[in-house]
Parts: C-alpha cells; sequence; structure tokens
C-alpha cells in the first residue's frame, strides 16, 4: 500500500512539474519580456528566414544574424523521416526543456518560441529580438540536441 501512494505522488508531482511548465511559456501577453525578447506579430515581420530540420541533426542555418528590434519569422520544415522542433532560449532554458523532453520525448508545445514538427511538416514562430545578445536555438527531441541540432541568433544591438 505504501508503494501504491509514493508513485500516486510522485506522478502527482510530475504532473504538476509539467503543468508549470507549460503554464510558463503560453502566455503571450502581460508578462516581463524574456531574456531573448518577446513573441512577435505578423504584421511587424521586418524578415523572414527558411530553416530546413534534417536527420543528420543539423539545421540549415545554424548560425544567424540580426538586428536589436527586427521581427522575424521563422520558417521551419522537417525534411526528415522523424520527428524534429525549434526551441529559442538561453541555453539554460534549453538545457532545463531537454531535461523534460528526455523523461517525456512525446510531449506537444503550445509555446510560441516553439514549433514541434512531424516528418515533412512545416511550422514557424514570429519573434520580436527586443534585446541585444544571443538567442540559442535547438531541437530539443531526445539525442538530436546532443548530435548537434543547435544554433545561434547574434542579435546585433542598435
Amino acid at each position: 500500500m505504501k508503494t501504491t501512494h509514493h508513485l500516486l505522488a510522485m506522478t502527482l508531482l510530475t504532473s504538476l512539474g509539467i503543468t508549470s511548465a507549460f503554464a510558463g511559456g503560453t502566455h503571450a501577453g502581460g508578462h516581463e519580456e524574456s531574456a531573448i525578447g518577446q513573441p512577435g506579430k505578423a504584421a511587424n515581420v521586418t524578415r523572414t528566414l527558411l530553416i530546413d530540420a534534417t536527420d543528420n541533426m543539423r539545421f540549415s542555418m545554424p548560425l544567424i544574424s540580426v538586428k536589436q528590434g527586427e521581427t522575424i519569422r521563422f520558417v521551419v520544415k522537417n525534411l526528415g523521416k522523424v520527428k524534429h522542433e525549434f526551441s529559442l532560449g538561453t541555453e539554460k532554458e534549453l538545457l532545463e526543456h531537454y531535461e523534460q523532453m528526455k523523461k517525456f520525448p512525446d510531449m506537444e508545445h503550445d509555446e510560441p518560441s516553439k514549433v514541434s514538427l512531424a516528418p515533412g511538416a512545416k511550422g514557424e514562430v514570429i519573434w520580436h529580438f527586443s534585446k541585444g545578445g544571443t538567442v540559442n536555438f535547438a531541437c530539443l527531441h531526445p539525442g538530436h540536441y546532443e548530435a548537434g541540432m543547435k544554433g545561434q541568433i547574434k542579435v546585433a544591438k542598435k
């Protein structure tokens, strides 16, 4: 009986952890900007970048340059036969999310800084780069990040 209660408690705690992880990234307004900027609006897009995700665990554009203040539409296409994703974040945020993805590889995303892609699918992320510095991106499906499926966006200050 004690084992059953312990298992139930662990399942509940894990579920709550996932819920809060989703909740933190699903709000598009009313919060301060993150360290990497904020979700962009389609009407304000200054450039569209086409990025391919492939099964050789690479993005077609691993290094991207943008200017502070730009709103970029990333159109990401999965050219592979396995699922891929495109996630923007600080290195710390990406690594934390990667640990969650290792535990729950079929996790779906409903966050403006991420897009999950089935084989052959195309999706987009629209992001406003309000701060200078470096923004990281990666595919966080288990094994993909370690294999090198990541890149950087250098945001030049005004």
